[in-house]
């Protein structure tokens, strides 16, 4: 798993800002779809907001932890039901401070 300092954190969520989310995790939960849609979006985009349609706070944590253990990226934040996540591509398009 991807470890961010907090100035790394900080210039991530300033640059997601105007980002809309690219996947939502429904019903189901974390399928491996969504494990793979997430994949995707994160080799494409780098930082990608995600939407959980759930609302229990620990199952979206726990969502989290383990999306960022599975695909090897960073949280970067998790503000009600979006998810923020980052993971630089081979050549990476963001500079981290």
């Amino acid at each position: 798993m991807l470890e961010l300092t907090p100035a790394q954190r900080k210039h991530l969520r300033a640059l997601a800002h105007p980002l809309k989310p690219v996947v939502m995790i429904g019903a189901a939960g974390l399928t491996q779809a969504v494990l793979k849609e997430i994949e995707k979006c994160l080799a494409a985009h780098e930082l990608i907001k995600i939407r959980v349609l759930n609302d229990d706070r620990e199952a979206r944590a726990q969502w989290l932890q383990a999306i960022c253990e599975r695909l090897d990226c960073a949280a970067v934040q998790h503000i009600g039901k979006l998810l923020l996540v980052y993971r630089p591509a081979k050549e990476p398009v963001i500079k981290l401070p």
